[in-house]
């Protein structure tokens, strides 16, 4: 997700109307959890801000972890706050809420979430709804079912999690604590009707296509006469949106945030809290953070803003390949196809644009990248 957590951590960026650890955690207290335990490391002050010490009448806790040695790592934190059977969902990650619901009724049991082409994953081996193992990215998968970081272990697993040994790619792997569950217990395999791991930008994009797509339109804020709204889009308390705009949702208006005259907001749009959409530009189905200006006469497309971008007057993001092939961007340092058509710029925390800037699709600027006027970027900054 670099350049977009230089400021804020992954489990903390916006889908929709919260964090996304939010919308998980969500699930598990409407699942009936009655205690949250959050494994924060560097974003612990954040997550702490956010969750406090109760969340939705469920008491939280917290366990730190400086450095993260792979997931049985991160759930041995967790580890002195066990006492019971528990349940482990990985921070970045989105589940349907029968699914979680239906893995809080089975214990032990685990997520599987059916896929077309499973190598890439961790592959259950499953019999007659029984989870007999698991294969990390087979060439040979003996099912569909993948794993979704989604388990409900039984009170003696939170023993095995500190007993695991340090794997060939140098992790403590929880697959091999669910190995040892296998063995003691019969295992099911919960169907999972929709999940979404979110690691990359434009899965950024699609959680919030997802998430924004659930909300129910209403106005808390201030709308001018002259504005129109259509479909389901949400300004809340403290937004303005000005005359002569148009928003066609799913879209949300945060807190703080202005909007307008005569912009064009549309698809799955966040604007984020104190936004600012400056007149004649368009947003289509972005991700706007919050602090970030887009001032006159910009467009923005199938784009993530990280926190305070300023982007210069006349910024123009292209978001469509020429051969129409999907559009690659960057992502640990190589050029990953995103799957999608359309995809404009991820711009870091604080980049700013010249006026009439030119981005072309897959375009990454770092966290305090600028360019200069006119300027055509081709290249990531």
């Amino acid at each position: 997700m670099r350049p977009l957590t230089e400021s804020v951590p992954k489990p903390m960026l916006p889908v929709a109307d919260r964090p996304l650890v939010a919308h998980t955690a969500d699930a598990a207290v409407e699942a009936g959890a009655d205690r949250l335990v959050f494994v924060v490391g560097y974003e612990a002050d954040r997550v702490r801000e956010y969750f406090g010490d109760s969340y939705r009448g469920a008491p939280v806790a917290y366990a730190t972890q400086e450095e993260q040695l792979g997931t049985a790592h991160a759930a041995a934190a967790a580890s002195g706050h066990l006492d019971d059977d528990f349940v482990v969902l990985n921070g970045d990650d989105l589940y349907d809420a029968a699914a979680i619901e239906a893995l809080f009724d089975h214990c032990p049991a685990v997520g599987a979430y059916t896929v077309e082409n499973p190598r890439p994953y961790g592959v259950f081996d499953v019999d007659d709804g029984a989870v007999t193992g698991v294969v990390e990215k087979p060439s040979d998968p003996p099912s569909d079912r993948v794993n979704v970081g989604a388990y409900h272990f039984p009170a003696e697993a939170a023993d095995w999690l500190t007993e695991v040994e340090l794997s060939e790619r140098g992790e403590y792997e929880i697959t091999d604590v669910l190995e040892r569950v296998v063995d003691a217990h019969e295992v099911s395999a919960v169907p999972v009707e929709r999940w979404l791991g979110v690691g990359r930008p434009w899965e950024l994009l699609e959680a919030n296509e997802w998430k924004l797509s659930e909300l129910d339109g209403r106005v808390d804020g201030e709308v001018h006469e002259r504005a129109d709204l259509r479909g389901s889009v949400v300004v809340e308390a403290g937004a303005t949106v000005d005359a002569g705009v148009v928003i066609e949702g799913p879209a949300l208006v945060r807190a703080g945030a202005d909007v307008g005259p005569n912009a064009y907001v549309r698809g799955a749009t966040l604007l984020a809290e104190d936004v600012h959409v400056g007149n004649g530009v368009e947003v289509k189905n972005s991700v706007v953070m919050a602090g970030t200006n887009v001032p006159h006469l910009s467009y923005v497309g199938d784009s993530v803003l990280g926190e305070d971008v300023n982007l210069g007057a006349g910024t123009q993001v292209a978001n469509l390949r020429h051969d129409g092939a999907d559009v690659s961007t960057t992502v640990k340092g190589e050029r990953v196809s995103t799957g999608r058509r359309k995809f404009g710029v991820v711009a870091g925390p604080g980049a700013k644009t010249g006026v009439n800037t030119s981005l072309t699709p897959g375009v990454v600027l770092s966290a305090g990248a600028w360019t200069a006027s006119g300027e055509s970027v081709s290249r990531d900054r």
